[in-house]
This record gives structure tokens, sequence and C-alpha cells, in this order.
């Protein structure tokens, strides 16, 4: 079960990163990896509250609506949640790290629209995971998802030293080639791990 839970943890961080496999939560990816310190920042918030939408998703569709013959509204209760959870984490930063909120603008109250976060929960339902593994691979995912745009952010922050990009490929044209570029890099780990 131990070897499981950390296969599942790999998988979800190199394999099938949230972001550079499935391509999600690009919205504040390309928007927040200009700055090394926005995108550790979001990359926390994120993985916050992943985690603790799965984890309350999780009894929530499997102890409440699947009992009860109700899944076909899981999609409305799962937004309630991340919007819930959302909101308590833009009081916490309103509360402890002014200056953090003030860098993230509107992109804050976005992680309620980010797909990553309601990804993770469908991928709970789809996959049919039990609780453990619901939490080991939402936290997985989210980890995943902040390694790609804390990488990507230092690489834009090296890139804008040198002063060199063309034009055309400023702001997120050279986002997403560098993400590219680093998925390819993470395609290398597909044979190291299967689930």
């Amino acid at each position: 079960m131990v070897l499981h839970l950390f296969t599942l943890f790999i998988t979800a961080v190199l394999t099938q990163n949230i972001a550079l496999t499935y391509l999600l939560g690009m919205c504040p990816f390309i928007s927040l990896s200009r700055s090394l310190k926005t995108a550790t920042g979001m990359g926390f918030a994120v993985i916050f509250v992943v985690t603790l939408t799965s984890a309350i998703n999780w009894p929530i569709y499997n102890l409440l609506l699947v009992p009860n013959g109700a899944e076909i509204i899981y999609f409305i209760v799962f937004i309630i949640v991340i919007a819930a959870t959302v909101q308590l984490v833009e009081m916490l930063m309103e509360r402890f790290f002014p200056i953090l909120q003030a860098a993230f603008g509107i992109f804050l109250p976005l992680i309620t629209v980010n797909c990553t976060v309601l990804a993770v929960s469908l991928f709970m339902v789809i996959r049919e995971y039990g609780f453990i593994e619901t939490i080991v691979f939402a936290f997985g995912s989210a980890v995943g998802w902040m390694m790609a745009i804390v990488i990507v952010a230092g690489i834009n922050e090296k890139l804008k030293l040198i002063g060199e990009i063309p034009k055309g490929m400023k702001g997120p044209g050279i986002i997403m080639t560098t993400a590219g570029i680093i998925a390819l890099a993470f395609m290398g780990f597909a044979g190291m791990v299967r689930i």
C-alpha cells in the first residue's frame, strides 16, 4: 500500500504533471510565472486549495452524494467547495500575507475557476480513488503544478537577465515555449513509473 501511494505521488508530480501533461491551470501559470516569488506563493496557495478541496470533496461525493443517488450534482458541489476554500485562503492571505495577496491581484480569486483544482477532484471520481489515494494524488498534482510554475518562472527570470528574447516571443510566447521544453523533459520520466 505504501509503495502504491508513493508511486501515485511520483506519477502525479512527474509523469502525469497536471500542468505539463494535461495543460490544466494555464491562465495563472502564464500570468504568474514572470516572477519567482509570485510563482512560489501561488504554488503554495494551489497546494493548500487542491489538497483541502479534495479532502472535503471525497467524503461529500462518496458518503453523501453516491448513497443518495445524487451523483449528477457533483460538479456543482465541487465548485461550491472550491469557491469556499479559495475564499478562506484569500482571507488568510489578506490577514497574514497582504503583500503577497496584492501581488496576486485578481489571480487569487481566479483559483476558484482554475481548472487544476476541479480536475483533481474529477480525477478522484473517474479513477475511483479511496480517501488516502485522493489526498496523495491531490497533493502530488499540486506539487507538480507548483514545480512546473516555479521552474518556468526561474527560467523566465534568467532569460530577462540575458535580454536577447525576440520581440514576438516576449511574454506568454516564451513562457509557453519554456513550458513545452520542460514538458518534453518530463516525458523522460514516463518509463520510470507506471500505475
